[in-house]
């Protein structure tokens, strides 16, 4: 079950609302979302009471982004034990809930597993339960820990790479404090760089069909008071001819073992710019994100959305890829078929180099992913 309601707020700019949060109401336990959907016009919250909310959230994009899939899947679990639901089941849902993003199914392992030790261990409901939550509640500050060392990280290659000086930074669908337990991921390079005074200017890509960029990244951009300036998707190539980039970064919801990167549909034919233009393709991202089962690139599922959120403007969030109409104003004849595939996925040998909150891979290949990988197998953001 889920409500939404609008938080109220204290005069003078407000600060960031937390994309997620645990609440212990005396009605019970929740978990509280930043509804991503409704920004930047609103700044409402979704209040989930169970795991089947908290999967509707996830696939109508209320709640996104690969770290904090992680983490909301994670109190996913923490919330079916604290009510008395089966756990087992509200895993199984919520694992499944969105197939791309490796660190939704890890988030929730991370958690059942801990519910499940605390169980076979003899324990009552309720001590399961609070197992189950203080696990979500390690991952939630381990992924915070993660950002602040991937900002520093990153901004020292920038640095590296770039001969110091002021970046000119393109970045492509969301990755700041929305996506994660912290300031983010490659958005949080450019937020290390800009309160470096060294970020020159941030082009931001409104990345289609949702719009991340231009509702979100711009959002969290304004909110840092940082120089940014926003694009559409296909006029990224003309500021490359110009020579207006330094680098690219971006996020990512599955590395394969290979280095193959999924992300946000959009990303790939930015690497390939690029590369044709000499210019660094950074990817960065938490280990978590990292999948050694998946071999390469042509083994990562990409998700397949609903054709409606190309056809029609401002389309409903639906629940499921399977409507046809989502409510908005149509902009193709009726009947028209959309390929709208989420993520698409950029091959190793585009990628300048991979940043983790263990350091950087470049140049990328499989085996320095698995050093890296290994040696950070004991801690981090796992």
């Amino acid at each position: 079950m889920a409500d939404h309601y609008a938080p109220s707020r204290k005069d003078g700019r407000p600060e960031f609302i937390p994309a997620i949060r645990w609440e212990e109401p005396p009605e019970g336990p929740v978990v509280v979302l930043l509804d991503q959907t409704r920004l930047p016009a609103e700044e409402v919250e979704w209040v989930c009471t169970d795991a089947p909310a908290l999967v509707q959230a996830i696939q109508t994009l209320a709640v996104r982004g690969a770290p904090l899939l992680g983490i909301a899947g994670a109190y996913g679990v923490a919330l079916a034990a604290a009510r008395g639901f089966d756990v087992e089941e509200a895993a199984q849902s919520l694992a499944t809930a969105r197939p791309t993003a490796v660190n939704l199914a890890r988030g929730v392992a991370r958690a059942r597993d801990a519910h499940r030790a605390a169980v076979r261990s003899g324990a009552g409901e309720k001590e399961a339960a609070a197992a189950a939550l203080a696990e979500a509640r390690a991952l939630h500050q381990e992924d915070a820990e993660a950002g602040r060392q991937m900002a520093r990280h990153g901004l020292t290659l920038l640095d590296e790479l770039l001969s110091g000086g002021t970046h000119r930074i393109l970045t492509h669908c969301n990755t700041g404090a929305l996506v994660s337990g912290g300031e983010g991921t490659a958005f949080a390079v450019a937020l290390e760089a800009h309160r470096g005074g060294k970020l020159r200017r941030l082009w931001v890509d409104e990345t289609r069909p949702l719009l991340q960029g231009a509702r979100l990244t711009a959002y969290e951009a304004a909110r840092n008071d940082m120089p940014y300036t926003l694009l559409t998707d296909n006029a990224a190539g003309s500021l490359f001819a110009a020579g207006e980039v330094d680098a690219v970064l971006i996020g990512a919801d599955r590395i394969a073992a290979d280095g193959a990167v999924a992300n946000k549909v959009g990303s790939y034919p930015l690497a390939v710019l690029a590369r044709y233009h000499h210019v660094p393709f950074i990817v960065v991202a938490p280990l978590s994100t990292v999948d050694e089962d998946t071999p390469d690139g042509d083994a990562i599922e990409v998700e397949q959305r609903a054709g409606h959120e190309v056809t029609e403007f401002a389309a409903a969030q639906l629940p499921t890829a399977g409507a046809e109409v989502g409510g908005g104003i149509p902009v193709a004849p009726l009947g028209t078929q959309a390929y709208n595939p989420a993520f698409d996925v950029t091959p190793p040998e585009l990628v300048t180099a991979i940043v983790t909150e263990q350091g950087v891979v470049s140049p990328v290949t499989a085996d320095a992913l698995a050093e890296l990988v290994a040696r950070g197998s004991g801690g981090g953001a796992g």
